[in-house]
C-alpha cells in the first residue's frame, strides 16, 4: 500500500478540561507522535497487517527524528522526498478532554511548502492521498495502477486536477466541493462521514446507501478520520463491496476512539483481518 502525503509532529496533551482563552491548566498526559492524515492512516494499514509506505516531506531537523522513530516502531516504510530540508517539519498542537475525548488541533501543516523532488513509481495494490503536497498528489496519481482513494477533508486548489485520477473519494461532512459534483468530475465512489452519525455513499452508476457507525463511549476521537481513512484502504484490498469496506472502516475507527492516546489504538487493531 502507498499512502502520500502530510506528516507532522504531533504534541498531545490530555486534560480534564479545554482551556478558555488565557486560562492555564494543568495536563493528565503528553504524548509526542508522528501525525498528519496519510501518516495515520500508514500506522492504521501497518497494524492491520498491510505492508504500508509512506511518501512525505521531513527533512534533517532535528524534530523530525521523533517522527521517523515513531513510524520505524509502528513499522512504516518511510521515504523521505527532501531528506535533506533543514527546515522544522510541521508540528501539531493537540489538546484532547479526558471525559469524552474531545480535542482542539492548532497546526500549520504544509500550508506554504512547495514540495519539488522526483516522485519514485512504487507498486502499491492501493493508494491513498491527502492532497496536502499537491505536486506530490498529482504525481503519485498519475502513476498509479491500482485504486486511488483520495482523504477529502476540505476542498484544495490542486483538487481541479486531482479528482479526475481519483476512483474513491472519502469526505468530511464539512467537505464542499464547487460545482460540479465529483461524480461528474470522474470520482467512481463518494464516501461521507459524519462523526457518530451514518457514512453515506454512492457511486456514479447511481448506487448509494449509508451504513451504521458503531456505537462505542468515546475516549480520544484524536486522528480518528485519518484511522477511518487508512483502514477503508486497507478494505479495498480486502472487501469486494463498498458497504462491507466501510463496515470494515467503521469497526476500526470505533476501536481507536475507545483507546486513550495517539498509539495505544494500534495493539487492539492489530492484524484484524489479516491477510
Amino acid at each position: 500500500m502507498l499512502l502520500a502525503g502530510l506528516c507532522t509532529v504531533d504534541v498531545v496533551q490530555r486534560v480534564e478540561e479545554l482551556p478558555a482563552p488565557g486560562e492555564k491548566v494543568q495536563s493528565l498526559r503528553v504524548d509526542v507522535a508522528a501525525g498528519g492524515p496519510a501518516t495515520n492512516a500508514a500506522v492504521t494499514a501497518a497494524a492491520l497487517g498491510a505492508e504500508a509506505t509512506l511518501l512525505t516531506v521531513l527533512g534533517a531537523h532535528p524534530l523530525a527524528a521523533l517522527a521517523r522513530a515513531d513510524l520505524e516502531s509502528h513499522g512504516v516504510h518511510l521515504i523521505d522526498l527532501a531528506p535533506d530540508l533543514p527546515d522544522p517539519p510541521p508540528v501539531s498542537a493537540a489538546t484532547v478532554r479526558d471525559r469524552d475525548g474531545e480535542r482542539t488541533v492548532v497546526s500549520r501543516n504544509a500550508a506554504g511548502a512547495t514540495f519539488i523532488g522526483k516522485v519514485p513509481l512504487l507498486a502499491a495494490d492501493v493508494v491513498l492521498l491527502d492532497g496536502h503536497y499537491p505536486e506530490l498528489a498529482l504525481a503519485v496519481a498519475r502513476g498509479a495502477k491500482a485504486p486511488v482513494v483520495l482523504d477529502a477533508g476540505s476542498w484544495k486548489p490542486v483538487l481541479d486536477e486531482l479528482l479526475p485520477l481519483v476512483d474513491i473519494a472519502a469526505c468530511s461532512a464539512h467537505f464542499r466541493a464547487p460545482e460540479p459534483g465529483l461524480h461528474e468530475r470522474g470520482v467512481g465512489t463518494v464516501i461521507t462521514t459524519a462523526g457518530p452519525g451514518p457514512v453515506r455513499w454512492s457511486t456514479a452508476d447511481g448506487g448509494s446507501g449509508e451504513v451504521p457507525v458503531v456505537s462505542v463511549e468515546a475516549r480520544d476521537t484524536l486522528g480518528a478520520g485519518d484511522v477511518w481513512h487508512g483502514a477503508l484502504a486497507v478494505a479495498v484490498t480486502r472487501e469486494r463491496t463498498v458497504t462491507d469496506r466501510i463496515r470494515f472502516a467503521n469497526e476500526v475507527a470505533a476501536e481507536r476512539v475507545r483507546q486513550v492516546g495517539p498509539r495505544s489504538w494500534t495493539t487492539a487493531i492489530a492484524g484484524r483481518n489479516r491477510t
